[in-house]
């Protein structure tokens, strides 16, 4: 299959949301869910879309293709690789990643690593505050094996990847998009 010029997106929203109490997915904020949100900010730049979702797990329809993690409570590096293998095989030679839980994300913020990413070998996330934000970074859809790798190895976090391949680091100031709701004192009011 011929690459295609824009990135996938991978939408992470599987996740135990043990701190929220429920599922985040499914949380609604000005009217829609943060799903919903998500993947219609992700679609203005990125195509295809997948969703990851866990087993079972109940969501509204979206304009995305959802796919379903193998095994739950595994953390999001087999998410990723399931995510970014459909990618791949949607002929993707790069996926934006993100989490469900950031209701803030702009496209112009994924055109923020675009660039970046013509020059980077495997994956390009940024640096807010002194940490890595695995979960709203750009990666090579190649990246699928080593992820695969990392989990039959025994590693579960996004840190096991972009520490094991060529990752640039872009040091930012706070953005708003990457701010993320964990608890129910996070949700925007």
């Amino acid at each position: 299959m011929t690459p295609r010029t824009a990135p996938a997106a991978v939408v992470l929203a599987g996740g135990a949301s043990r701190r929220m109490g429920r599922d985040k997915a499914t949380l609604v904020f000005e009217g829609r869910t943060l799903v919903e949100r998500v993947v219609d900010t992700v679609s203005a730049r990125c195509d295809p879309v997948f969703v990851v979702a866990a087993p079972g797990q109940a969501l509204p329809t979206v304009p995305a293709q959802i796919l379903r993690d193998e095994v739950r409570g595994l953390g999001p590096l087999l998410a990723t690789a399931r995510g970014l293998r459909a990618a791949a095989d949607a002929g993707a030679e790069w996926a934006f990643l993100c989490a469900v839980d950031m209701p803030h994300l702009t496209a112009s913020f994924i055109d923020e690593l675009l660039e970046p990413a013509a020059t980077t070998p495997a994956a390009v996330v940024l640096v807010w505050d002194g940490r890595d934000h695995y979960l709203a970074g750009l990666y090579r859809t190649s990246l699928a094996g080593v992820a695969d790798d990392l989990v039959a190895g025994g590693e579960r976090s996004m840190r096991a990847l972009v520490d094991a391949v060529d990752t640039q680091r872009i040091v930012t100031e706070p953005q708003r998009a990457l701010t993320n709701v964990n608890t129910p004192d996070d949700l925007p009011v």
